[in-house]
């Protein structure tokens, strides 16, 4: 199978790029420098009409939507590796709802959090109000997920899947943009686990495996 990347350092790709490193998946790598607008060239958009990372092609079909891409991943290979449970296995309904959690419940909350208080997001956009609700809505959702953490070490139990990697990198780029889960003790043990992992050290610092 020919698997090829389309993704940009520290963008939306990344959490793909670090499920592929985590997979162990050979794939090729095409960087998009966004700043230069080379996710908006013709070419670009034949394969994905968003015009944004990441873009996964899989044999001539292209693939986007980070979340997507990764519960592909490990349907085709994390089960395999004991990452991702099987179609029969009922713990792939909470691999499901959990990392789609991720994107969708929290990432939507995030998202508008980001744009509230962000530096780099335009000053009409932030609103103290606004910033302190989604604030708030998404202490709501990190107490969800330490509730979840409390009596287990990952989502699923006492393994690493890759349903960590998915939700522990939307929660991972929350901190980066100035989200606290000092609150949370569960979830900040459960980073620590994950950020020991060599693909995350490898994807998201540049340390060599």
């Amino acid at each position: 199978m020919s698997l090829t990347i389309y993704a940009a350092p520290m963008s939306s790709a990344t959490p793909v790029v670090h499920a592929l490193a985590e997979l162990d998946v050979p794939c090729e790598h095409i960087p998009v420098d966004l700043s230069a607008g080379d996710q908006r060239k013709p070419e670009f958009l034949a394969l994905n009409p968003n015009g944004k990372v990441p873009l996964l092609v899989v044999d001539g079909t292209p693939m986007f939507e980070a979340v997507a891409i990764m519960q592909w991943l490990g349907d085709r290979y994390g089960v395999d590796k004991g990452l991702w449970p099987a179609a029969e296995d009922p713990a792939r309904l909470e691999a499901l709802s959990w990392s789609t959690w991720a994107y969708v419940s929290f990432g939507a909350n995030l998202s508008r959090f980001i744009l509230t208080t962000s530096d780099r997001a335009p000053q009409a956009l932030h609103n103290k109000a606004h910033a302190e609700h989604s604030d708030a809505e998404l202490q709501t959702l990190l107490g969800l997920l330490n509730d979840r953490l409390a009596s287990r070490a990952y989502l699923l139990g006492e393994k690493f899947g890759l349903v960590d990697l998915i939700v522990g990198n939307t929660v991972t780029y929350g901190t980066f943009c100035g989200l606290s889960v000092e609150a949370h003790a569960h979830v900040q043990e459960w980073l620590s686990r994950l950020h020991a992992r060599p693909a995350y050290k490898k994807v998201w610092l540049g340390t060599p495996q």
